[in-house]
């Protein structure tokens, strides 16, 4: 039996697999089965309240999951499917209360790399997976990261090597009439617009989310995380790390660059495991500098924000 009858026999038995995306690694279930769908919350220690996004093999699959599926969504799923763009719709019957959080719309995606396509093929079922972590703390892009923050917690994990893309899947709503960008980023607004035209965004942070990825405090880190607008200082008799775009002054104990080009994509894909890496390190505090707020510049940043808010 290969690995991936294996991990598809797991879930078809309501079993947890820890899967590759193009974004991070997800920690899945039948989303069909809210037996199953509540050991994800119990495995990650994830409050009921926010809610799941349910990962699709192909367009047909998607439409089973929701009552109604509007044009611009539609378009964009046409040009950016498989790929890391998450929509938000209103849900069907055949989705349980508990992957939505009672919410009436649902959250789709599908991912972009084949494993993850091969395993929701294998299984016949729609897959709920949010991030192969423990809630609140950094989200998982390697194999590796997944067994040092879920342990014995999840029943298999499938090993796809590091994600491409390295953070979240972008969330767009078609709840409302007009679409509105709830979450920054893999695929970048200005990619959207192009599509279907302009995008509001309603990026607050909440404690009672509409949708995945909107807790005020997440990402959270052992070492304490500052958000720091001017070029960084280190700061005197503190060991002190540094998280950037490119390379800081001297004097820092730890330095994480995230692109020595300064190329956003390859600084998103490497933002989570330098954030890990740093941690390890046994510093006082972190120093990291916004990236330009722009293409995936937005979701960076907005990680980075979330990150430091945990550290208050």
């Amino acid at each position: 039996m290969s690995d991936i009858q294996k991990a598809a026999r797991i879930i078809q038995n309501g079993g947890l697999v820890a899967f590759p995306t193009e974004t991070v690694y997800g920690l899945g279930a039948d989303a069909l089965n809210p037996y199953a769908v509540a050991a994800i919350f119990e495995a990650k220690n994830r409050p009921q309240f926010d809610p799941l996004i349910v990962h699709v093999a192909d367009r047909r699959q998607a439409e089973t999951l929701v009552s109604h599926f509007p044009g611009k969504a539609l378009r964009l799923v046409e040009k950016f499917w498989p790929g890391p763009l998450t929509v938000v719709l209103p849900k069907s019957s055949l989705v349980p209360d508990i992957v939505t959080s009672s919410l009436p719309n649902v959250a789709i995606r599908m991912p972009n790399p084949p494993l993850a396509m091969e395993l929701i093929r294998e299984s016949k079922r729609p897959i709920a997976a949010p991030s192969a972590n423990l809630f609140g703390q950094v989200s998982p892009t390697t194999e590796e990261h997944v067994r040092k923050s879920l342990g014995d917690k999840v029943d298999f994990i499938l090993d796809g090597g590091p994600c491409e893309v390295g953070v979240e899947s972008t969330i767009i709503s078609f709840a409302e009439k007009e679409p509105v960008l709830l979450r920054p980023g893999g695929l970048s607004l200005e990619e959207i617009e192009s599509i279907i035209g302009k995008v509001s965004v309603s990026m607050g942070s909440s404690d009672q989310p509409t949708a995945p990825g909107q807790m005020e405090r997440h990402y959270s880190l052992r070492t304490p995380l500052r958000l720091i607008q001017a070029q960084a200082v280190p700061i005197s008799h503190v060991k002190t790390g540094w998280l950037g775009l490119q390379n800081p002054p001297s004097g820092f104990d730890v330095v994480e660059v995230l692109s020595q080009k300064g190329d956003l994509k390859e600084a998103a894909a490497n933002l989570f495991a330098a954030m890990r890496r740093l941690d390890e390190k046994n510093l006082d505090l972190i120093l990291a500098q916004p990236v330009p707020d722009q293409g995936l510049g937005r979701a960076i940043n907005d990680r980075l924000t979330r990150a430091s808010r945990s550290a208050d």
